[in-house]
Parts: C-alpha cells; structure tokens; sequence
C-alpha cells in the first residue's frame, strides 16, 4: 500500500506502463518509434490484466471522442472563458449529430452542413420546419 500523499488520497497499486510510440515529421515525412514511460495510480488493489483493459478502455475514449472533438472543433484553441462549459456541451451536441449523421470525415461533414444553410441543419436534426 502506498501512504498518504498528495491531496491526502491512498493509493492502493502503482502501475507502470510502457508504450511504443509512433510519431511522423510533418517535415520529412519519416516515422519515428520510441517508448515511453508513464505511471498511474489506483485506489483499490488491481490485477495487471485489470489494469491493462482499463488503460486501454481510457485511449479508446480518447483516441475516438475526444481527439476527433479537438480536431474536428478545435476544442483545445478554444479562447472562450465566459461560461465555457455551455460552449463545450453545444460543440458536444454539434458533434454528436455530426456522428449520427456521417457521410465522411467529420470536419468534411461540419463544413457541408456549414454552407448548407439552415435548412439543411434542420434537416440533420430531423426537426420539421415552422
């Protein structure tokens, strides 16, 4: 058991995991590997293949929701500090009828129903005209 540490919370396992890593030069278009090192830590005792899923549980999230929000809204260019939290469910709310309505990529979609006009918003949230 680990002891009381930052913010007064017990830790109960302390998990290391190693990743290769992949990144590409924008400038010579080359891939590079190499591993990294990060630490995590649990309040409850956890099995290794416990640990593994729910690592891998988290990347998936955040591989498949989050980096699309940030690339396809520009989430994390966001200037907005007035009421940010409303901003970021209406980008949530734009982004999950961008899902539910997939032609192509996402931001291929955003700019089509962009210069589409009202009509053609409406028409993807499925609302009948007034």
């Amino acid at each position: 058991m680990l002891r009381r540490g930052h913010g007064g919370h017990q830790g109960r396992a302390a998990i290391r995991v190693e990743r290769d890593v992949l990144t590409r030069s924008s400038s010579t278009g080359f891939w590079r590997r190499f591993t990294e090192t990060a630490f995590k830590l649990s309040n409850t005792t956890i099995t290794a293949d416990r640990a593994a899923t729910a690592i891998r549980d988290y990347w998936k999230i955040e591989n498949t929701s989050h980096y699309s929000r940030d690339v396809t809204m520009g989430e994390d260019r966001s200037h907005i500090r007035i009421n940010p939290g409303v901003f970021a469910r209406l980008r949530s709310f734009a982004f999950n009828i961008l899902k539910a309505n997939r032609r192509s990529s996402l931001s291929q979609d955003r700019y089509r129903a962009a210069i589409g006009g009202l009509a053609s918003l409406i028409n993807l949230l499925q609302i009948p005209e007034l």
